[in-house]
């Protein structure tokens, strides 16, 4: 499944995205610098909990997880991750999430950079129409960061998955188009610079 949208290696100046391996589980544990901060998302807390994480990202045929690797002060650092998900070659379409960066990087222009070597990829290279985005439909925070990119709110799914405690979650779809791309891409470059 994920041959159409492959495995790349994606450098911007900021950030590196590389395909996520079991020799990442030290440092993606290390990378949950404030737990606190990650209520809506699950983040390993420790090395067997991230190699678990790892293992089940590994283990999804339709989807291709990353480390996002902080290059700004040359020390390479993981700093998160994030990943293709629901890839459907046959409508081009391609989900971006299990997203989650350090404290210490929010609100920098990791995101943003990212996501636009992540959405650069899926719509010049591989000839994607449509990337999707789900998150809680409590978590503020992730809700305007997708606005933010330039993605429309579609709704709210119901029931849609599984909470660790047995209940169920609401999530808040977004989208973008090809036809929406030339904008937001437009849009992610000024942020970044």
């Amino acid at each position: 499944m994920t041959t159409w949208i492959g495995t790349p290696t994606l450098t911007g100046t900021r950030v590196r995205l590389r395909p996520l391996t079991d020799g990442d589980s030290s440092a993606l544990a290390d990378a949950v610098d404030e737990p606190d901060a990650f209520r809506w998302t699950t983040v390993p807390g420790d090395k067997p909990a991230a190699q678990a994480y790892i293992a089940t990202a590994d283990a999804d045929p339709a989807r291709v997880a990353f480390a996002v690797v902080d290059t700004a002060d040359g020390t390479d650092t993981v700093v998160g991750t994030t990943s293709f998900y629901d890839i459907d070659t046959r409508n081009r379409s391609v989900a971006i999430g299990y997203t989650w960066y350090s404290r210490r990087v929010q609100g920098t222009t990791v995101n943003p950079e990212s996501k636009l070597l992540l959405l650069q990829h899926a719509f010049e290279a591989c000839g994607a129409v449509r990337v999707v985005w789900h998150t809680d439909e409590r978590n503020a925070q992730s809700r305007a960061a997708i606005a933010k990119l330039g993605a429309e709110f579609e709704g709210l799914l119901r029931k849609h998955r599984p909470l660790p405690d047995g209940s169920w979650r609401t999530t808040a779809q977004y989208a973008m188009t090809d036809d929406d791309w030339p904008a937001a891409r437009s849009t992610l470059r000024t942020r970044i610079s």
